[in-house]
């Protein structure tokens, strides 16, 4: 059949002018933040029912064609990314909350819906959803089931995993599956619902979703200390982690910091020069806690660990504070970074570090390196910017080439080469320094069963 023909029967399956077929629309909606593989999409289709997204499920089975969900397209992953004539299934059109249960704090979501959406709604009822990233303003709940999605609240709130009570999704084969209904307590047998969480879109597609709120944290306090070296930062975590709950606990570079600085968006948080960054928040809930932090950052001094500090004071100088942060992705992707989302247990993290950091300036001691993440659950990001002289094709190239030594690093500490990023394209001939030959067949045995075909978003997590 035509792809021509393909298309006109995809679009008897939605609404009238849901699918597109425009240049613009196919590298819109082909990729996401990542720019290692070109887009390449058949079509863009827009369902706006579980009804309409079983109907092109059947449809791809019947004429082998492969699909791929697009969510906010803010992966890091090329998950999203359709490079070999799939038609990309867009969740733009199903993007509402569609229930609340004050009781269970339970709200029923369809997968468009943006991350800052829910957090929104939550503040409404009076509660909160945690899970936070700087891309919140515009990813979907869709793309962060499928990537199991992190953020700077893991230490206390955990993956995106934590907060899904419930699931419908439909399989690769067409079929729809509601899976654990919003229950807590649920001991009957195989929790499919796992296993679609961080699947990629692999096994079948999430078109609703059932989850968690928590209640509202109260009077948020956000403190940046400056460290004379990486070293110290661990020390820091324990001391604070010994008398507060933390809500978060980042890090990032002098570099970093000298990066979002000159954008003149926000000021710096002291005088000190510091060769590191950390970013803590905890609950001020009372004048004894806010008082404990500060005996906590007055002993860290002492100790040499801690150069300077600041704590915010009101709800702007929290936001700015956050900022130093949160805006690092943002302005560093001028440069096109090569980056690589890895971790390990929170103890191994400095010599971790120390290993990546010898290896990679051993190999380009020319090239900009920038380090932050997310230290309190032991997720580094490490970005090497590319030089203005170099395509980015070759700079990518050039930097594949110390990816092995890199992920061996992994394996030597049993981490993991991607945090919270997912797999995707970029990561998926590297996936056996993280899984064991045992585990990837079950994967593929877990595949074959949902999506038989192979036509739920191939070539992602492992190869074809």
């Amino acid at each position: 059949m035509t792809q021509s023909a393909l298309i006109e029967e995809l679009k008897s399956l939605v609404e009238p002018g849901k699918v597109l077929t425009d240049a613009d629309a196919l590298a819109t909606y082909g990729k996401d933040w990542t720019k290692h593989f070109a887009p390449a999409p058949l079509a863009i289709a827009f369902p706006k029912s579980i009804e309409q997204v079983q109907a092109i499920v059947r449809w791809a089975n019947t004429r082998q064609v492969a699909l791929v969900p697009s969510g906010g397209r803010t992966g890091l992953s090329a998950a999203a990314v359709a490079a070999h004539g799939e038609v990309v299934v867009a969740f733009d059109y199903m993007n509402q909350i569609l229930d609340f249960n004050a009781f269970d704090r339970c709200v029923v979501c369809q997968p468009g819906v943006v991350t800052g959406q829910l957090q929104a709604y939550a503040a409404e009822q009076g509660l909160y959803y945690p899970v936070d990233f700087a891309s919140a303003g515009s990813s979907q709940l869709g793309g962060n089931i499928g990537t199991n999605a992190g953020g700077i609240k893991v230490i206390r709130y955990g993956m995106t995993r934590n907060w899904v009570a419930g699931l419908k999704v439909v399989t690769g084969t067409g079929e729809l599956l509601e899976l654990n209904k919003g229950l807590i307590k649920n001991a009957t047998g195989y929790d499919l619902r796992q296993l679609f969480i961080g699947a990629e879109g692999t096994l079948g597609f999430v078109v609703e979703a059932t989850m968690r709120l928590d209640r509202a944290p109260k009077n948020l306090t956000a403190m940046v200390l400056g460290t004379p070296d990486f070293d110290s930062i661990m020390p820091v975590l324990h001391a604070f982690q010994g008398k507060l709950d933390l809500t978060a606990f980042e890090f990032f570079s002098d570099k970093a910091l000298a990066k979002v600085l000159a954008r003149g968006d926000v000021p710096a948080p002291f005088d000190s020069d510091c060769a590191f960054y950390a970013l803590l928040e905890f609950e001020a809930t009372t004048e004894e806690v806010a008082n404990e932090a500060l005996a906590t950052f007055e002993h860290c001094v002492e100790q040499g660990w801690v150069v300077d500090g600041v704590m915010s004071q009101s709800e702007q100088q929290l936001q700015n504070l956050w900022k130093l942060r949160e805006y690092i992705s943002e302005t560093i992707s001028h440069w096109t970074p090569y980056k690589n989302d890895i971790s390990v247990t929170v103890a191994q993290v400095p010599a971790f570090l120390h290993d990546i950091d010898r290896i990679v300036g051993e190999r380009y001691p020319d090239f900009e390196i920038i380090w932050f993440g997310h230290i309190g659950d032991g997720n580094l990001h490490l970005n090497i910017l590319k030089p203005e002289h170099l395509t980015k094709d070759a700079f990518f190239a050039i930097c594949a080439g110390v990816n092995t030594q890199v992920f061996e690093t992994v394996q030597k500490y049993n981490g993991s080469i991607s945090a919270e990023h997912g797999v995707g394209m970029t990561k998926r001939d590297y996936l056996t320094y993280s899984r064991s030959p045992e585990e990837i067949a079950c994967m593929r045995a877990i595949k074959a069963v949902f999506d038989p075909n192979g036509i739920m978003n191939p070539g992602k997590i492992f190869p074809v």
